[in-house]
């Protein structure tokens, strides 16, 4: 399950990690170079700027998965 989003600031990075952090399944970034686990905060504040897509598994429910993005992208 795939959705993109832009990360804008420092603020909205600790968001992510927190959210993804809190998530009782495995949310990853990926953009077309690299894939990386959301709780990464290095890794995040490395695409700042930058369009990604938020991945998760098949297998999570996905109006779980988009409101969980759509928390992030606040």
């Amino acid at each position: 399950m795939v959705k993109e989003l832009e990360i804008r600031d420092g603020a909205q990075v600790e968001r992510i990690n927190k959210l993804a952090s809190e998530a009782p399944y495995e949310v990853w970034v990926s953009t077309d170079v690299i894939m990386l686990d959301a709780r990464s905060l290095l890794g995040l504040y490395a695409l700042v700027g930058k369009k990604v897509r938020m991945v998760a598994e098949d297998d999570v429910d996905p109006k779980q998965f988009f409101r969980l993005v759509d928390k992030m992208d606040r």
